[in-house]
């Protein structure tokens, strides 16, 4: 029995060991509610699943051909008793996890903000074919597939996307979230840790779907500060012209800074000029004729 019990402790340790990097290994405090709703709905379900098992273990056992105190019940139709077992436990089952998922929604609602007292780091993310850009309006200064944030401070970020839709998501950080053309989408989430993080897109949006991948970067204060005056010393302007070339679809491109960022470029690529806006323009600035 030990000798089972270790083998089944080795597998156990072997199969968690590829956890790393992942919603298992929480680096925030969204990231770990996450977790541990993720703890909560797995309990709850095998509190019904290993009983289940057993129970079928043990009347295959208890009913076999050769145990001659098993009762053999032919006429057997309804029972009280069973009916009530059957039904209540699913139903207690669906009623726990359907509590623990609507108090889980209600607890980290991606608008919410997280409880701190530092001020949120504001970052608008605009998802492109295929790659990831990050503004820091406040900063003035953007990225691409890179993200650098402070440690222990709420990032508070604003989502859209250049053309389809897409899904922002750092495992670690937690909160997979979708971007989508013509409107902004939020989400809060923090770093609690040191260390760099991989971020990705989780939604097909093409040929460079694969190379849609950025680090996330948590570092001190002091390195946050460094960072950002690094950034401003690139020389690299991020304007329209700037980003009608960025936003041509290209694979695999490398992390790179823009020291300068124009004013409301986010809110003009997320709110773009419908198709009615434009022949209502194009109506109006049409010559008129005269009627005689």
């Amino acid at each position: 029995m030990r000798v089972r019990a270790l083998a089944v402790l080795l597998v156990a340790a072997a199969a968690l060991g590829g956890c790393t990097e992942g919603v298992l290994d929480p680096k925030g405090p969204i990231a770990a509610a996450e977790r541990q709703i993720l703890f909560n709905s797995l309990a709850i379900m095998l509190a019904i699943v290993i009983p289940t098992i057993l129970a079928t273990l043990g009347i295959a056992f208890w009913y076999r051909s050769s145990n001659q105190r098993a009762r053999y019940l032919p006429d057997f139709e309804y029972s009280g008793r069973l009916e009530l077992l059957v039904w209540s436990i699913p139903a207690m089952t669906v009623l726990l996890v359907g509590g623990v998922a609507w108090v889980g929604a209600h607890d980290l609602d991606p608008r919410k903000p997280i409880a701190s007292a530092q001020q949120p780091v504001v970052v608008q993310v605009v998802s492109l074919d295929w790659k990831w850009l990050f503004i820091y309006p406040e900063q003035g200064i953007a990225s691409v597939n890179h993200l650098t944030v402070p440690v222990g401070t709420p990032i508070s970020f604003e989502l859209t996307s250049s053309s389809v839709m897409n899904s922002f998501f750092i495992p670690q950080l937690g909160s997979q979230i979708y971007t989508m053309s013509g409107m902004v989408t939020r989400l809060q989430l923090q770093a609690d840790h040191a260390g760099t993080y991989p971020g990705l897109s989780a939604n097909f949006s093409g040929d460079g779907f694969a190379d849609m991948r950025f680090d996330v970067d948590a570092v001190s204060a002091e390195q946050f500060a460094q960072w950002i005056a690094q950034a401003r010393s690139s020389g690299a302007v991020l304007d329209a012209a700037t980003y009608a070339d960025l936003a041509k679809p290209s694979k695999a491109v490398a992390p790179s800074t823009y020291g300068a960022v124009a004013p409301k470029l986010f809110h003009n690529i997320a709110n773009p000029p419908s198709a009615m806006n434009v022949t209502a323009q194009l109506a109006c600035s049409a010559p008129q004729r005269s009627e005689k």
